[in-house]
């Protein structure tokens, strides 16, 4: 995901939910994988029939409006007419081809809407919010437009629809919304959730303007936060985050999104974190008590609201010695966490980060694959978990 830096900022983890024995599964789980390097960048004659023998139901992908290069963004000049999607300042190739390969191989494709062009924020970087919220919502639109199941491109073929869309990804994490805070009156406030607030509902009122646009979630919350502005690196805690962007107005997406990843090599898919600094909330939303992100989400949202878990992963040592797990345990713990998300009748998607590792080092390494190509035992029990 472009994550692709982020990785480093995002060793949190452990796994498990706690749910009721009486709880009925999801009607509605799909499983799926989240890896840009692989499935936007790779080779599609490659990298599709290698999900597919997975048996893989669902992909998701970044749509860069604004990336950190040109190369990668849908958006990289401002468009004269920015709510249609064949204005010439729009690049959408590298999107088209993927939502294609996704339908020809029977696949749900789900884009997260992420990245600020510099255009739309006087050039202050990608991971700080547009200046202007209409601008995001004008190419939400467009967006949705181009792949609502009708847009006949260039070619003269219609693309494919896509049933899934993300606002960003987590903005409580400072590598992908800064500021998190400000202050305001000699008091700190949580700047990001403000933010996110207005974005995710120019995006939401973007995509809801097209009929056929499908469904869509914000949050999209990482698994920790210090709650901290006088640090090097200050964030938010998922729990602190969704209760701030409920106060600033954020409303009327389909699903919230969450990745609650491990911390610690030792934590299972049903580790429990510590409890909070003050014994109250936990800091960090881990599988092992996503129970608690589900409560205050019925609480802020009601009990209608979806939940999606749109990436979570566990890295493999080898070759990752410092958090990695053995192949084995990779396997069983995709499994439980699985079997854990099933359980849980409010959750619709399970996907997981990465298909194959990544070759850099300090890179991320829970895919299914070696860098290399080999298989690792939870390509299996990917393949066979849903059966």
């Amino acid at each position: 995901m472009h994550r692709l830096w982020a990785i480093a900022a995002a060793a949190a983890v452990a796994v498990a939910l706690v749910v009721a024995p009486t709880a009925s599964p999801s009607n509605f789980i799909r499983s799926g994988i989240f890896d840009d390097a692989q499935i936007l960048y790779g080779n599609p004659q490659v990298v599709f029939p290698a999900l597919k023998a997975a048996q893989t139901e669902t992909i998701r992908v970044n749509l860069w409006w604004g990336g950190h290069t040109d190369d990668i963004s849908v958006a990289p000049r401002r468009p004269a007419a920015a709510k249609d999607p064949a204005d010439p300042a729009y690049d959408w190739t590298t999107y088209d081809r993927t939502v294609r390969y996704g339908a020809a191989y029977e696949m749900r494709v789900l884009f997260s809407i992420l990245g600020t062009p510099g255009w739309a924020n006087d050039g202050k970087g990608w991971n700080v919010a547009p200046t202007r919220a209409a601008d995001l919502r004008d190419f939400a639109v467009a967006a949705a437009r181009r792949y609502n199941g009708r847009f006949i491109a260039a070619d003269g073929r219609p693309l494919p629809r896509v049933a899934f869309w993300v606002a960003w990804n987590e903005p409580n994490n400072p590598v992908f919304l800064k500021p998190q805070f400000t202050k305001v009156s000699g008091k700190w406030q949580i700047q990001s959730a403000k933010d996110y607030a207005a974005m995710c509902n120019a995006i939401v009122t973007g995509i809801r303007s097209v009929p056929g646009s499908g469904k869509v979630a914000c949050g999209a919350t990482g698994p920790r936060g210090n709650n901290n502005p006088s640090t090097s690196r200050p964030s938010v805690s998922p729990l602190a985050f969704m209760r701030a962007m409920n106060a600033a107005g954020a409303k009327g997406f389909d699903a919230y999104d969450h990745h609650p990843y491990y911390g610690q090599r030792s934590e299972t898919p049903t580790t429990k974190p510590p409890p909070g600094i003050h014994g109250n909330d936990p800091t960090a939303v881990t599988l092992g008590n996503f129970d608690v992100l589900v409560k205050e989400l019925t609480r802020l949202y009601g009990y209608g609201m979806r939940v999606w878990v749109t990436e979570y992963g566990y890295q493999t040592n080898p070759p990752d010695k410092l958090v990695g797990v053995t192949w084995a345990q990779q396997a069983i713990y995709l499994t439980q966490a699985y079997q854990l998300m099933q359980q849980n009748k409010r959750v619709d998607l399970f996907l997981w980060f990465l298909f194959k590792d990544e070759v850099r080092v300090g890179g991320w390494q829970s895919g299914l694959f070696t860098a290399d190509g080999r298989k690792k035992p939870a390509y299996n029990a990917f393949k066979t978990m849903h059966g």
